[in-house]
């Protein structure tokens, strides 16, 4: 073995292992100078090695790829588990304590299984994860009693999903100096070379940039490319401890080059003639793509493995992952330890160990989510909608203090304090230190100079950051037809659907079950008719999936025919929907229910405010119980683009046409259901934003529009909302209210009104005048398309108005309802010229959320219709988009819901909560020009005053796709417009 290549001891721990992903590891020891290497794949062990009966050779990690969902093994994952445990006990991966002690609970739960109190802390007095453990004991169960159900492969999983967010993730550092003289660290990542000082990270050299690396004696020389925006030098110039280190980084830095960024392993250089110079070395092994390839072809033989440390076994992969298509999970058959002590993988001799026996457990185990904190703990800021996981805001916030001194953004931290606008980002505190959680509501003022909202370091990590090559290499992979685009279409939106769903029947529900607030009727009537639609989807998401990765030739499946269709799948679930009708029927019932439950009963009303402030609950929460009817219509909307694209002979065409036949009859049928349904939903939201009237939601009463209007007074113009019904218009104030809502200052009844255009007479541009039987008023809009869409829907009102008595004046009343709070009622002192005192209630802690359209038009000085909310039902999408700033260099890839006038960012369509939401009202929606040097297809721009973000799509269809919908919600359409866009789309 000793005069064997170090490939060949390498193979043989894997082989012992039953390790197919071995690639990813390697063999360390210390040489004669104690300094660790790592062992050289290409020169004989008994080269390297010199008296080996006294050293210990480590089998540990030595390449991190960007994402673990790569790792498509679960032995593989739990090796890597093993290894961000050793760094945390060795303190290599550092990280705040939130971080530490959620990574400790997931060790836990794989080690030991579902939380009890006693046993954990028995757990915990004998294992020492990390130096000084007792002071974040509490912290680490209270998470561990959240992971009930987890497995530990889903265990694992989850730890890296969280250690891989960690700036210190794979990092080892290696000591030097630059020019000046200045104690650095480098490390070298998947990503390219990285500098720190300290542990914190300030600079970083993608391989893009890289020209060649090169090393002279003790200096490291990195060689850039040429850039005329860089203020880098042509050549960068490291100085480390001796030769030795220099060119053992220098190895490290080639074989991370090679195995991340190269498709196959280099070829050898010819040997010279004469003389050599400079190091033959050269990465030897499988690249990543290698792997990644091989993997995937199944030409292994799957086996189990024990878990060492782990009274639980498992041999359940995560299905979930889009790389895994069901396979089973290998199996060790030797006792094998990881790390140092107890920990560590020596490699002193291959012992045969045990070889246990796992019994598969059910993949469908259904996982209940419990909800950890009440919004009483921690309100929001500016009602933040959404924000964090509590250990990615700890992360996120060690990270933004790490890099100020180096970022190119301005400091963001406390930038509401004293702020009288709607701050670009807004701070949330959830029981816990402010951190940078985002609702990402652009500045309104036109004075005012904010950061961009999407620089969060959760929304812009390193990690996340695709190079130019790695999106063609993935583009080249996929299908190109345009009906492979509209199925996929089908299965992401479809998957958020799913999400929406699972807010009613897993948060909600589990919120109910421990709040006694809600009677058990209600409790069966919501309950019992959104689990049946939420298992049926769960399966035919399933059933999309699985044939768009035949479709991609991403399945090992061996299926016989045409799989590169959608048509009947869709044909079959719509059939088998049809069955669910009577839940759907049923959905009206819901909605009054929930609502008079809340009417009648404080504490529901209580509980189902601070339900909305939950970061799952992104919407309000009487949207999601609308859900389904919109998501007939979307099926609508796909197979008839499906239709479109086929020609007649297309072998999918009839099972798409029937399909198509088959939900336009179900959406027919519930059409005038959704119709009232909507209406009633939306005077509902509307009830929550207002004070000062009463009985608002009554029978006959229809929303038409809202939006921000100037009123003149005798001090002057000044802002107002106006909301406009089918038989009043209401006019309102934002005052100093502990709850951010509207204070209604009068009304006029639309009975016998009139509306003249003004502005020669009061010399203001814009203008109307509205005179009433009893009142007159003044009224002026942003610009001339506003104006024209408030005088063609309020002069439809009136005529609407003149056709029917309406309610009666009496209905409305003039003080706040009697079930609104004193503060709210005392507080809100505002008086009719008091202007400065409408604009500062978003900048204070509030249980109500501040992200509303209403308030969202209250900044943007825009309107809103009710055939625009009808409009953004239909124009509503999910998918992945590649996202730039103005003047940043990379495209992040995000996953994107639009729904609601708003784009909500989360990192991937697995997590529960948006990290951030940008409301794309008052924004416009163009191409780049050449002048904006971003020369790259399917690429659309959001610009709104200084606020600059490039968003790029897959494929042309994607791109037209997001254009459309996103259209929808930057230009709001006039009634006659809008009317003869729903003609086609009817539902």
């Amino acid at each position: 073995m000793q005069r064997a290549p170090g490939k060949v001891l390498h193979d043989a721990v894997c082989n012992h292992l039953n390790l197919v992903e071995g690639d990813y590891f390697g063999l360390e020891f210390p040489d004669h100078k104690k300094m660790m290497v790592w062992l050289d794949l290409l020169k004989p062990v008994t080269k390297q090695i010199r008296r080996p009966k006294h050293v210990v050779v480590k089998f540990v990690v030595k390449f991190f790829p960007p994402d673990h969902a790569q790792l498509q093994e679960e032995l593989t994952r739990y090796l890597f588990a093993l290894q961000v445990k050793q760094d945390l006990a060795q303190g290599r991966l550092t990280c705040n304590d939130t971080s530490t002690a959620l990574l400790i609970s997931h060790i836990v739960q794989s080690e030991i299984g579902d939380f009890d109190e006693t046993i954990d802390r028995e757990h915990l007095a004998k294992n020492k994860y990390i130096p000084q453990q007792e002071a974040l004991e509490d912290k680490i169960m209270e998470f561990h009693r959240s992971h009930t159900g987890q497995t530990p492969a889903e265990s694992d999983f989850q730890l890296l999903e969280i250690a891989r967010r960690l700036e210190m993730y794979g990092i080892r550092l290696h000591p030097a100096k630059d020019r000046e003289g200045t104690k650095i660290n480098l490390a070298v990542a998947n990503t390219g070379i990285l500098v720190f000082q300290g542990h914190t990270k300030i600079n970083a050299f993608n391989w893009a940039k890289v020209r060649k690396l090169s090393f002279k004696r003790k200096r490291f020389l990195i060689k850039l490319r040429p850039d005329v925006n860089s203020s880098f030098q042509d050549t960068l110039e490291f100085l480390m401890a001796s030769r030795d280190f220099c060119k053992s980084f220098w190895k490290i830095c080639v074989e991370h080059h090679a195995f991340f960024r190269l498709f196959e392993e280099p070829k050898p250089k010819p040997k010279p003639v004469l003389f050599s110079r400079g190091s033959s070395f050269r990465f030897s092994g499988r690249t990543q793509k290698q792997v990644l390839d091989y993997v995937k072809e199944g030409g292994h033989k799957k086996v189990q493995f024990e878990r060492k440390h782990s009274k639980i076994q498992s041999i359940r992969s995560l299905t979930a992952q889009p790389s895994e298509q069901h396979t089973e999970v290998p199996k060790q058959s030797s006792s094998f330890a990881y790390g140092d002590d107890n920990d560590s993988a020596a490699v002193q001799s291959c012992r045969q160990g045990r070889e246990m026996k796992a019994s598969p457990k059910d993949t469908g185990q259904h996982k209940s989510h419990s909800l950890k904190k009440s919004p009483k703990e921690g309100k929001k800021v500016d009602g933040a909608v959404v924000s964090t996981v509590e250990e990615e805001e700890e992360a996120a916030k060690d990270r933004m203090q790490q890099n100020r001194p180096q970022s190119q953004q301005p400091s963001t931290a406390g930038s509401l304090t004293g702020s009288p606008h709607l701050s670009e980002l807004s701070i949330n505190s959830q029981g816990g230190p402010s951190v940078a959680n985002m609702s990402l509501s652009p500045n309104l003022s036109p004075d005012a100079k904010q950061p961009s909202p999407l620089i969060s370091p959760l929304l812009n990590d390193p990690s996340c950051i695709r190079t130019d090559d790695e999106e063609e290499v993935k583009r080249k992979r996929f299908p190109t037809e345009k009906a492979y685009f509209i199925a996929k279409e089908a299965a992401t939106t479809e998957r958020t659907y799913l999400k929406d769903l699972e807010v009613i029947t897993s948060w909600f529900q589990s919120a109910v079950s421990q709040e006694d607030c809600m009677p058990e009727t209600l409790k069966n009537l919501i309950f019992s008719n959104f689990e049946p639609l939420h298992k049926f989807h769960a399966g035919f998401l399933k059933e999309i999936e699985q044939r768009l990765a035949l479709w991609e030739g991403r399945s090992n499946a061996h299926i016989k025919g045409d799989y590169q269709r959608i048509g009947d799948v869709m044909l079959k679930n719509i059939q088998s929907m049809k069955q669910l009708t009577i839940h759907l029927w049923k959905h009206n019932e819901i909605l009054v229910e929930l609502e008079n439950g809340i009417k009648n009963s404080r504490k529901l009303e209580t509980f189902c405010r601070d339900f909305e402030l939950q970061k799952v609950c992104y919407l309000p929460l009487n949207t999601f119980l609308l859900r389904p009817l919109h998501r007939l219509m979307h099926y609508k909307q796909i197979m008839e683009r499906l239709c479109k694209h086929y020609p007649p002979s297309h072998i999918d065409f009839r099972d798409s046409r029937a399909a198509l036949a088959e939900v336009s009859e179900m959406v027919a049928q519930l059409h005038g259901n959704m119709i009232k349904m909507e209406n009633f939903q939306k005077l509902h939201e509307l009830k929550k934003d207002l004070i000062g009237i009463d009985n608002l939601v009554i029978p006959g009463r229809e929303f038409i529009r809202l939006g921000s209007l100037s009123k003149l007074s005798g001090k002057g113009l000044q802002q107002r909302m106006f909301f406009l019904f089918n038989d009043i218009l209401l006019y309102t104030s934002r005052g100093l209210t502990a709850s951010n809502q509207f204070k209604v200052h009068g009304h006029l009844p639309l009975y016998g009104m009139t509306i003249e255009e003004s502005e020669e007479e009061w010399g203001v541009p814009h203008c109307l005048t509205l005179r009433g039987q009893h009142q007159s008023i003044v009224v002026a809009a942003s610009a001339r398309s506003e104006m024209d869409k408030w005088t063609e829907d309020i002069q439809m009102a009136i005529d609407l108005a003149e056709k029917s008595s309406g309610p009666a004046p009496e209905l409305l009343a003039s003080s706040p309802p009697d079930n609104k709070s004193p503060d709210e009622t005392t507080v809100d002192q505002e008086s009719e010229d008091d202007l400065s005192a409408s604009r500062t209630s978003l900048e204070r802690q509030s249980p109500h959320r501040g992200n509303t359209t209403v308030h969202v038009c209250w900044h943007r000085n825009t309107s809103v219709s009710m055939i625009d909310f009808s409009i953004a039902v239909e124009n509503q999408l999910s998918g992945n988009l590649l996202r730039k700033f103005k003047n940043s260099n990379g495209w992040q890839k995000l996953w994107v819901v639009f729904t609601n006038f708003c784009m909500f960012f989360y990192k991937s369509h697995q997590d529960n909560h948006p990290l951030a939401s940008l409301p794309l009202l008052g924004y416009s929606l163009t191409i780049p020009s050449e002048s904006e040097n971003i020369h790259k297809d399917y690429v659309f721009k959001l610009h709104f005053k200084s606020h600059v973000y490039y968003f790029r799509a897959e494929s042309e269809y994607t791109f037209e796709r997001w254009m459309e919908v996103i259209r929808s919600a930057t230009s709001s359409a006039s009634r006659t417009r809008a009317l003869s866009h729903k003609e086609p789309h009817a539902y």
